[in-house]
């Protein structure tokens, strides 16, 4: 890149004015990187409990399930579960996190569970299984909000480093070349310059000195 430029002084101001400028944009973009590193950090640590707790519980619902299974029919199953035990509602809001938007998922239900099918016909492992399902739905709803942080923040933090690294591997290098070429090829110049003016010096005090001993 540095041959292709205009050595000329001009050229060489809007050089340093650009390179000052990516300096101060890597530096921005450095810190936001770190900000956000340590966010999803955060989060991550939040989501990681979380998942231990909805993935534990889970697999003892779907044990207490498998012994329902073992008593009961598919079909049995299938027509105790038809109709649900509440009423739940779901509401989307957004999070900001380094301008970001994040889903967040607000869970609402009537807060009593009703198991709608008759006793008589269905074992106790059920009745656990939909109980502690019903109990645990909130926390896996929650869960997946934290997932979509996670992987928002994951992205945006991979889009930053990208930058981050074009600034300080590429753009930043290339404009440091641009400017040594260029101050170079201005202190050549210079110096030539300099070399001329001596020159035309001496031949100007050559021709003085001849002149006066004619």
């Amino acid at each position: 890149m540095a041959q292709s430029v205009n050595p000329t002084r001009m050229v060489l101001y809007g050089l340093k004015k650009r390179l000052s400028t990516a300096k101060r944009g890597h530096k921005l973009l450095k810190d936001k990187q770190d900000e956000l590193i340590r966010r999803f950090m955060a989060i991550i640590k939040k989501n990681r409990a979380l998942r231990i707790e909805v993935e534990t519980s889970l697999a003892a619902i779907m044990v207490h399930f498998a012994n329902a299974r073992l008593k009961m029919s598919y079909g049995g199953i299938m027509e105790a579960l038809m109709v649900p035990t509440r009423e739940a509602s779901l509401a989307v809001k957004y999070k900001t996190i380094m301008n970001i938007k994040t889903p967040e998922i607000e869970y609402h239900d009537a807060g009593v569970i009703d198991l709608t099918y008759g006793f008589a016909y269905t074992p106790s492992e059920l009745d656990t299984a939909v109980i502690d399902l019903s109990q645990l739905l909130p926390k896996m709803i929650e869960l997946a909000s934290l997932e979509k942080a996670c992987d928002m923040l994951a992205s945006e933090i991979e889009k930053t480093r990208r930058r981050v690294n074009a600034i300080e591997y590429i753009m930043i290098p290339d404009m440091e070349d641009s400017i040594h070429y260029i101050t170079m090829k201005l202190e050549d110049n210079e110096r030539g310059n300099i070399t001329r003016l001596m020159k035309s010096k001496e031949i100007i005090l050559a021709k003085t000195v001849n002149r006066i001993e004619y």
